[in-house]
């Protein structure tokens, strides 16, 4: 089984990809493709015994029934760039492997994100976890920038005061606010990887950790693009029904009446103006 090459991903390795106003993704590394794939998959003699797009009905296969381990064949590492509240989000996802810049030994930079205005709007009525689809008003938007700016420069100041005095910097980052930019080195293989991405582009996500994940992906299409194109036709852009809601589609079909009921019945109905959305 020889090395894998992708010409694609070798053109974007160590290309930073600007997020938010002050962030970045950065390929530095992988280790496979899609042809490792399929390599795993049939335990390969070698190369060219297959097609192009024998492979890709392969790869389409093995992530339609959920065959996950030759997934697990590939792996990237990234450079990122985001703000704390974001990177508290994304190590929720415990599959990933992370190095992340230490307060404790370096001086943190004066580096803050601000959202955009049209980013900023009011708590949504029907998502108790996030942000209406309606921005504020642009004079509002503006003055809250200014309050963001506003805090984060004093509190940078008085980081700044507290380390140049001699505070241990372990001490002087507590008041640092969650605005601030983090860097990290991250590594997953792509199995996991698509389980990160179909919950952080999903549209329930915040917005600025969705902003991330739409590098991830396309990044992760240079090294795997056939199984990127799988996945977005099965996990991004598809949707699931349970048992209970294939049985409704089956009666609707038939010409009979929706049998759910309630919250069911809210869910199935919103599954099915995503999917047309989608």
């Amino acid at each position: 089984m020889s090395h894998c090459i992708v010409p694609e991903a070798e053109a974007v390795l160590d290309k930073s990809y600007p997020v938010l106003d002050k962030g970045f993704v950065r390929l530095v590394d992988y280790y496979g493709g899609d042809q490792r794939i399929v390599q795993s998959a049939r335990v390969s003699y070698g190369e060219g015994t297959k097609t192009v797009s024998q492979d890709a009905a392969l790869i389409d296969y093995l992530l339609r029934h959920q065959h996950t381990s030759p997934f697990e064949q590939v792996v990237m590492t990234f450079h990122l760039k985001m703000p704390i509240f974001v990177a508290r989000q994304w190590i929720r996802h415990r599959t990933g492997r992370l190095n992340e810049v230490s307060g404790r030994y370096s001086i943190m930079k004066d580096e803050f994100y601000v959202p955009a205005a049209g980013n900023i709007a009011s708590q949504s009525k029907d998502n108790k976890q996030g942000r209406s689809d309606d921005p504020l008003p642009a004079v509002q938007a503006e003055e809250i920038r200014n309050e963001f700016e506003a805090g984060q420069k004093k509190a940078y100041e008085d980081y700044s005061k507290m380390v140049d005095s001699g505070l241990a910097r372990e001490i002087a980052r507590i008041n640092l606010p969650l605005a601030l930019y983090t860097e990290f080195y991250w590594q997953m293989d792509l199995h996991n990887l698509f389980h990160f991405l179909k919950l952080r582009l999903d549209r329930h996500a915040q917005l600025e950790i969705r902003e991330y994940a739409k590098v991830l992906l396309e990044l992760a299409g240079k090294v795997a693009p056939s199984a990127v194109a799988s996945f977005r036709n099965y996990m991004a852009e598809g949707v699931t029904f349970s048992g209970e809601e294939m049985e409704a589609v089956r009666t609707l079909l038939a010409g009979g009446q929706n049998p759910l009921e309630g919250k069911k019945l809210e869910r199935f109905n919103e599954k099915i103006a995503t999917g047309i959305q989608l």
